[in-house]
């Protein structure tokens, strides 16, 4: 069982409203509930959108469902939160709409409690807010994090900073679904917690703040299965086509099935079973598994009588395969 808290507030009684708040917690909705494929990924995620007075979530509200949230034996329990986030010297807070100052709404060391103390296997924070940074720090050693096990946080921004917007919509919002739709997707699919990291990393490159990754896990849970750049079973054909992580397979004219009619007399056919294997090697050279040798592509390097080798991310691939690990 996979369980998804998913909650964006533009409206506030008496602060400051947002306009894009709603609009990013619909977009993670959306992209969260299924796979690439269309198949069932997070069972109904529980959307609260506080656009006006009339859909307003209060504290009391909010926390309340947080408390649900993290009360099952789920496989996944993932909280996401796009609205104002608040700090001062006692720690941070999530802003409901009936909050009038900030320290009144919900404390994250009340969420990192639920969360801590949950018998859900996975717990994943994702807050698209201002200060999030400031989630699972200690409360006598701010600068130590305390999570305990099962528990990932991944934030907008650091303890100190805003989160930004553009466009109606939150920097880090865009970036996430981003990852999530597949740019932040290995080449099996999976989009883990700390390749969505790693995207919004690089990505927030020329904005004024960076992504806070704080996470306990012995092993990365997927969020989502995007389509993958190359199909599986081409991708476990890499341990008997190279013996080896630094075997050169020695190609020949017969790998290459076309022919231009101005091959040198004596240029051997082609041969099924290696055009077979090398439109394999091409696939796999398109996603950086495979390089030729001493040639500028796999045409020359087959027509030239030369050879093709694994590229270091292949030799990582090659092991994952001899290993059984995919």
């Amino acid at each position: 069982m996979r369980k998804a808290l998913i909650v964006g507030i533009d409206y506030y009684d008496t602060i400051g409203s947002l306009s894009g708040a709603v609009n990013d917690a619909h977009s993670v909705k959306s992209v969260l509930a299924r796979h690439a494929d269309g198949t069932v990924n997070f069972m109904q995620p529980k959307l609260m959108a506080a656009a006006g007075n009339e859909t307003a979530i209060s504290r009391t509200e909010l926390r309340g469902a947080v408390e649900e949230l993290f009360r099952d034996n789920a496989d996944i329990s993932l909280f996401y939160f796009s609205g104002h986030g608040y700090i001062d010297s006692a720690g941070g807070f999530l802003c409901a709409s009936d909050c009038a100052s900030g320290h009144d709404g919900l404390a994250l060391s009340e969420i990192m409690a639920f969360a801590s103390n949950s018998p859900a296997k996975n717990k994943i924070i994702i807050l698209d807010c201002c200060h999030g940074g400031v989630a699972g720090d200690s409360s006598t050693s701010p600068s130590m994090a305390e999570i305990k096990d099962g528990v990932t946080i991944l934030t907008a921004s650091t303890a100190d900073q805003y989160a930004m917007e553009s466009g109606g919509s939150g920097v880090f919002t865009n970036l996430l679904v981003d990852a999530l739709n597949g740019a932040a997707a290995n080449l099996v699919g999976d989009i883990t917690p700390g390749s969505v990291y790693a995207h919004v990393d690089q990505s927030l490159g020329p904005w004024n703040q960076r992504p806070v990754f704080k996470t306990n896990v012995e092993r990365f849970v997927s969020l989502r299965k995007a389509d993958a750049p190359i199909q599986l079973p081409d991708l476990q054909k890499l341990t008997s086509l190279f013996e080896y992580p630094s075997t050169q397979l020695r190609l020949d004219p017969s790998y290459e099935p076309e022919r231009s009619g101005a091959e040198p007399e004596g240029t051997p056919p082609p041969d099924p079973a290696k055009n077979a294997d090398f439109a394999v090697l091409q696939d796999l050279m398109k996603v950086n598994l495979v390089r030729p040798v001493d040639a500028p592509h796999m045409w020359h390097a087959a027509m030239q009588s030369k050879a093709c080798e694994l590229t270091v991310l292949g030799q990582h691939y090659w092991n994952l395969v001899d290993k059984d690990l995919i």
